[in-house]
């Protein structure tokens, strides 16, 4: 599954989620190929992922994105792998 991780600037947050959704893909048995990005950038690239995780505060950015192709997953707290996983569950696994 391609997965791309979105925040502000690129930086410090996508990076952290990257990581944080690393460990909840393993847990899951779930192949991963993952990347990173500014939120910019990750509004041209979305369509050729299967899901995007980014920040709640950043979902309008990816309003126009096909949801039936991408799903965009928004997060409270993007420190937190529960948070990842139940919404991994609920958006991509349809549990």
């Amino acid at each position: 599954m391609k997965v791309l991780a979105a925040c502000g600037s690129g930086m410090g947050s996508s990076q952290i989620i990257k990581m944080k959704i690393t460990n909840v893909f393993k847990k899951l048995n779930i192949p991963l190929e993952i990347h990173h990005c500014a939120v910019s950038e990750a509004k041209t690239l979305a369509p050729s992922y299967d899901v995007v995780v980014c920040s709640n505060s950043l979902l309008d950015v990816f309003k126009n994105v096909d949801q039936s192709k991408t799903k965009i997953i928004g997060l409270k707290n993007l420190l937190s792998e529960k948070e990842i996983e139940e919404k991994v569950r609920e958006i991509v696994l349809g549990e």
